[in-house]
């Protein structure tokens, strides 16, 4: 498929594709014309740069770590070396410590607003 089809089929910029390239994070084949072209495995690789991207790691990161992930063949990866699972465990308590100041933040707009408005606070389950 073409740069455009790519684009439309995963709701990312074609500029957004050309960086991904370029950072070294998607290949394309190019046709005797010279226009990029990809297989349909470029659709799962581009949702799961843009995953990555969303949880807050950086292109470099994800360059490293996009070989140590399966695609959708399930294959497994041979090059996750210690150091990357080590940076990744990082990065996920990174995370964890984003989401609970979010809680924090959340609950303390729910009780701005129960007091503003003179109501009881609202239900605080998971959403």
């Amino acid at each position: 498929m073409r740069i455009g089809e790519l684009a439309r089929r995963t709701g990312v910029s074609e500029r957004s594709l050309r960086y991904y390239e370029t950072q070294g994070l998607l290949t394309a084949e190019r046709s005797p014309g010279g226009q990029r072209t990809y297989g349909d495995w470029a659709v799962d690789r581009v949702i799961r740069i843009q995953a990555l991207y969303a949880a807050g790691l950086h292109s470099k990161k994800i360059a490293q770590l996009l070989p140590c992930m399966r695609d959708t063949d399930g294959g497994p990866s041979e090059v996750a070396t210690p150091r990357l699972v080590a940076d990744l465990v990082h990065e996920r308590a990174r995370i964890d410590r984003l989401i609970t100041d979010l809680v924090r933040s959340r609950e303390v707009l729910d009780e701005a607003i129960a007091t503003a408005s003179n109501r009881p606070l609202p239900d605080t389950a998971p959403h």
